[in-house]
């Protein structure tokens, strides 16, 4: 492909060194033409052989030009010139008149003609190379698209593996444990301590529900890999038929255009300068009528149109469209369309009507440009024939040379300099109308060729839907309800703040506003049209920037697709309200001095080197979000925010102008700057093993959000009955020893030494409430403070709680999705028996610790058991993350079918 791109290069190039070696020979000949029509029969006959011998100058030594020279009749130009010397031939003699003409204005056309011609072929050949670019990046971008889904299916397949390992070893436990149990039973009638017989159960049934926790844990991770390796896919295969599509443009049409471009004006004016020949001729000797009637003829078959269909078709080679590019599927991977699964569908949907959108306003632009060039196109060339026609009409008003010479006076000659002035205005112009047009096209063609493929993965989607089970759906369509991330308090300002400082006061490596909000825009708005440029809700902006400064995540749930342009504008806020800014101030001057170089790729080194001098957590900040601003360039066709975009919403949020410098004056430098940081962040920034942090992912996950696993959450459904109840009797014994065990909902890292860190799924010991934050307790032996949020407490009153301060009875706080009194779920049976076991479990172990027999926890166990076959529902403990499903009713989408 590259070699047909550099191939088309050169065929213009030679094209347009035809025409102007043609234009500089006619020029030379009308010059030679006036010197022997006074010399009149012999001489004009030996010119005419003379030119008809040099042969190989015209076109030069090309083999293609070559075939042209020996048949004229292949490109009608030469036609022309093999018809005129013929002509030639036939002239014996001419009049002082006609020599006057001939040297003077006719030969100076000519060489305008050849100047305007070199001119637009220039122009033309830095526009094809701007397409050809433009290509080859297109081509660039679907091989990284084809790496990144073929990174994501790897990962996929060894979660897969990892699931199936889990699976096995979970079966073997089982199958181990069937027969000890058998066999204790056995011993039990026999034996005569107690204590030995109810030990092994509890040790088994601990390492079965570990087992079943990875099980669990790795199918959840499995699922997450294989949804980014469904959009990694997609991503592919949008970008195999944009490529395909753009191709296919540009050689069917766009080659066609440019060298129609390349073309503009030639012909007419060839013809004009022609004309005013034959008609100089006409009034000079009749006898030359024969002869001029045959150049008359040639002059009118003059055709680009054909002259293009020649040319292509002795170059076949360099102008066939190449091969469409075929879908490589990576090691294993069977499925070749675009997936509308489930958790995709709320993407797919919006990004399929904003292409829809976006298509039409595009036709509607390109058809507007088209008519604009058209008129252009007819302007250009009323210019370019407006000198011929003068010259004719002076001609004929003055044939002798004398008059001839009056006319040729200074204001005749200024009033045709701004002509030719008025002539390239218009070149101008018709070039950038030119380029907008093709850009516009080619922008027409992968939208189309997007469209229609998300039509048809779409209509795949609602037939898989329909033939769907209600189980299947309800389950699917749960797996995108997610718990909000619990508070935390943090001792540094978030907006308004130092990043270094509060980086290490949270030790979070990339604040969780700048990750949680490059998340949200990633899952929903990555063709979210004019994102960052638009401004958001105001009063949206301040809530969810007071919900991040509380150490809060309010777009895990509760925020939709129409936040998008308010979640937008703060990250922008947080940026912008820095304090120091990510590039300090005295940087700001070298690297405006380092992005003033002309090429992108120049700017690079020297930008880099001076964003060493920052410090590494800032740099891994920096390196997060500016690879996410490149990943969302890459939607410019669907977004409209190209990188230059970009860079202008983003220049005055990253590098404010120092106060006593002209803002207005080093705002397009500091565009360029950014635009450079956007388009190389590869290559501009740290790599991962020389800066460890955080790396931007190109397709993301929602995240998970409950400590018992997303599978368990979704199995719920049915109406809500009387809460719990049969924990209360192992939890007043917990009162007795005022030590409570709870289960971490979160992964919490301790900020000083006084609170503790600990994992999710960690069990927890509570001592007393320190405050209604926090709790005092204790972990793997090391006492410390516990924050509320991150824990789910077992049934029965909290340590240190008053009496009046309790709910009903039984009541307990969950790390569960939480259900209104409106709002019902049903525990499947086997979602039941699941819980039992986790309760029973925690209840025993704490009968174990404080010393009690197997009566005292065989009754809360059983009682558990039994009430969990009737109670259907869970209810929501004080404390709890409110959730926004608890406030608002939920769609028929999500209402549950009983089973």
């Amino acid at each position: 492909m590259r070699w047909q791109l550099s191939e088309q290069l050169r065929c213009l190039e030679l094209q347009g060194e035809l025409r102007r070696e043609l234009l500089q020979e006619l020029a030379e000949f009308m010059r030679r033409r006036a010197e022997v029509e006074l010399e009149y029969s012999r001489g004009l006959e030996k010119l005419a052989e003379r030119f008809a011998s040099r042969g190989g100058r015209l076109g030069g030594s090309s083999r293609e030009q070559q075939s042209f020279r020996k048949e004229p009749s292949l490109l009608s130009p030469l036609h022309c010139w093999a018809v005129l010397l013929e002509q030639t031939r036939q002239q014996s003699r001419d009049s002082a008149a006609l020599s006057e003409v001939l040297a003077g204005p006719l030969a100076q056309r000519l060489s305008h003609i050849a100047e305007d011609v070199g001119r637009v072929v220039r122009k033309s050949k830095d526009l094809v190379q701007q397409l050809q670019d433009e290509l080859l990046e297109v081509v660039s971008e679907l091989q990284t698209a084809r790496k990144t889904y073929q990174a994501y299916h790897v990962e996929s397949v060894n979660a897969e593996a990892k699931l199936r390992e889990a699976e096995r070893q979970e079966e073997k436990r089982a199958g181990r444990s069937a027969l000890p149990t058998i066999t204790a039973t056995a011993v039990a009638a026999a034996a005569t301590t107690a204590a030995a017989t109810e030990s092994g159960p509890l040790l088994r049934k601990s390492s079965l529900k570990k087992g079943g926790r990875l099980v669990e844990k790795r199918q959840a991770k499995f699922l997450e890999h294989k949804l980014k390796c469904t959009k990694a896919r997609n991503e592919y295969l949008l970008s195999l038929a944009s490529v395909n599509a753009a191709v296919s443009n540009y050689y069917v049409r766009d080659v066609l255009d440019l060298m129609d471009c390349c073309d503009t004006g030639f012909h007419l004016a060839l013809g004009q300068a022609l004309r005013s020949y034959t008609a100089a001729e006409s009034r000079t000797q009749a006898s030359q009528l024969q002869g001029l009637g045959s150049l008359e003829e040639a002059l009118e078959a003059l055709d680009p149109p054909g002259d293009k269909a020649k040319v292509l078709e002795v170059h076949a080679m360099a102008f066939c469209p190449p091969q469409r590019f075929d879908y490589q599927p990576h090691d294993g991977d069977e499925v070749a369309e675009i997936r509308v699964e489930m958790e995709l569908r709320d993407e797919i949907l919006p990004r399929a009507q904003n292409i829809q959108s976006r298509l039409d306003r595009q036709t509607i632009e390109t058809e507007e440009v088209n008519k604009t060039l058209k008129a252009t196109l007819q302007a250009l060339l009323e210019v370019v024939t407006s000198d011929d026609v003068d010259m004719l009409d002076s001609f004929q008003a003055s044939p002798s040379t004398e008059s001839l010479k009056s006319t040729s006076s200074d204001p005749g000659t200024r009033q045709a300099g701004r002509r030719r002035g008025q002539q390239q205005e218009t070149e101008t112009f018709y070039i950038t109308k030119l380029q907008e047009y093709l850009s516009g096209r080619s922008i027409l063609a992968k939208l189309q060729a997007k469209h229609e493929m998300l039509q048809e993965a779409i209509q795949r989607g609602d037939k898989e839907e329909q033939e769907m089970s209600w189980t299947q759906y309800t389950q699917r369509k749960l797996q995108k309800s997610r718990q909000p991330r619990p508070s935390s308090q943090y001792n540094q300002r978030l907006f308004g703040g130092d990043l270094e400082k509060f980086i290490q006061s949270s030790g979070q490596p990339v604040p969780l506003v700048v990750e949680s909000c490059i998340r949200f825009i990633n899952l929903n708005g990555l063709q979210h049209e004019g994102i960052f440029r638009i401004s958001g809700a105001q009063p949206r902006i301040s809530e969810i920037r007071d919900a991040f400064e509380r150490g809060e995540d309010p777009l895990v749930e509760g925020c939709t697709a129409h936040d998008l342009d308010s979640v937008a504008g703060v990250l922008k806020l947080y940026f912008r309200s820095l304090e120091p800014p990510l590039f300090p101030p005295d940087l700001f001057n070298e690297l405006l001095a380092s992005a003033e170089l002309e090429a992108v790729v120049e700017r690079v080194e020297p930008v880099s080197q001076l964003l060493t001098r920052l410090p590494g957590p800032v740099l891994v900040v920096l390196r997060y979000l500016f690879a996410f601003l490149n990943h969302l360039a890459q939607y410019s066709d669907e977004n409209m925010m190209d990188p230059y975009n970009l860079a202008v919403c983003f220049g005055p949020t990253l590098l404010p102008v120092p106060a006593g410098q002209d803002p207005v004056a080093l705002q397009g430098r500091v565009n360029q700057l950014v635009q450079t940081l956007i388009l190389q962040p590869i290559r501009v920034f740290p790599s991962l093993a020389a800066l460890p942090g955080p790396v931007y992912e190109k397709c993301m996950a929602p995240p998970s959000a409950s400590c018992l696993g997303d599978t368990q959450l979704e199995s719920l459904a049915g109406e809500n009955e009387p809460e719990l109840e049969a924990g209360s009797t192992a939890h007043e014994d917990d009162l007795d020893g005022g030590v409570v065990e709870a289960v971490a909902c979160f992964a919490y890292t301790g900020r000083t030494a006084q609170e503790l860190t600990f994992q999710r799924g960690d069990v927890l010991r509570l001592h007393a409430r320190a405050s209604s934050d926090w709790w005092r307790g204790e972990h793997a032996g090391v006492r410390g403070l516990i924050p509320h949020k991150y824990i789910a407490l077992p049934e029965g009153p909290e340590p240190g709680t008053p009496p009046e301060a309790m709910g009903p009875p039984g009541h307990r706080r969950q790390c569960l999705v939480p259900a209104s009194p409106e709002q019902h779920v049903e525990v499947e049976k086997a979602v039941a028996q699941n819980m039992d076991s986790v309760f029973k479990e925690l209840l025993g172990k704490t009968a174990v610790r404080q010393g009690l027999g197997p009566t005292a926890t065989a009754s809360p166990s059983s009682g558990t058991r039994s009430r969990l076959g009737r109670n259907k529902g869970f209810s929501r403990g004080p404390g709890a993350p409110v959730s926004p499903s608890t406030s608002h009713p939920q769609g028929p989408d999500l209402a549950l079918k009983p089973h």
